[in-house]
């Protein structure tokens, strides 16, 4: 098997500290440049539909909550991961564009609640097949059981991470 960057990487700290264990950089290093290279390709895609990731991000979390694609701000917020003042940006530039619109609560009048337009459901509808394109351009590399495996492991690997997060000590 060919030898990359990370290997690269790898064995120069082997060498420089000896008793160092670099191992979990072989993979966390493959998994931090996938994720960059995939998005960045991603990234490129999606501007034909003139939005980024992130736009594309809440677009996608509209859509997939179903009829009639609405949700609060914080639920965005808190599906995404973001700070609220991350996620007012990302809906200004979509009101903006005509993707979404934010209106008053029907239920709370204090509260907004964030709809895909028309336009909004026709570019996320079109860009998330052009995105996964991308994806599956990488994954076809592997046998369709090495990638069910890999998203098993990856499944593992994340549950821990998430296990591990300062916010979740009890």
């Amino acid at each position: 098997m060919a030898t990359d960057e990370v290997d690269l990487i790898v064995e120069q700290w082997r060498r420089e500290r000896a008793g160092l264990r670099p191992e979990p950089m072989a993979v966390f290093g493959r998994i931090y440049r996938l994720a960059r290279l995939v998005g960045d390709g991603q990234e490129r895609v999606y501007a034909n539909w003139g939005i980024g990731r992130g736009e594309f991000d809440v677009l996608a979390a509209l859509r997939r909550s179903g009829a009639p694609y609405t949700l609060a701000p914080k639920a965005l917020t808190a599906a995404l991961m973001l700070t609220s003042g991350g996620m007012t940006g990302r809906l200004d530039r979509l009101e903006r564009a005509g993707l979404v619109r934010r209106a008053p609560d029907p239920a709370d009048r204090r509260a907004l609640r964030v709809t895909l337009t028309d336009d909004g459901r026709r570019v996320v509808e079109e860009s998330v097949e052009a995105g996964l394109e991308v994806q599956r351009r990488i994954l076809d590399a592997l046998p369709a059981a090495d990638q069910q495996r890999l998203a098993d492991l990856l499944r593992t690997l994340l549950a821990a991470a998430e296990a591990d997060r300062p916010d979740r000590a009890g």
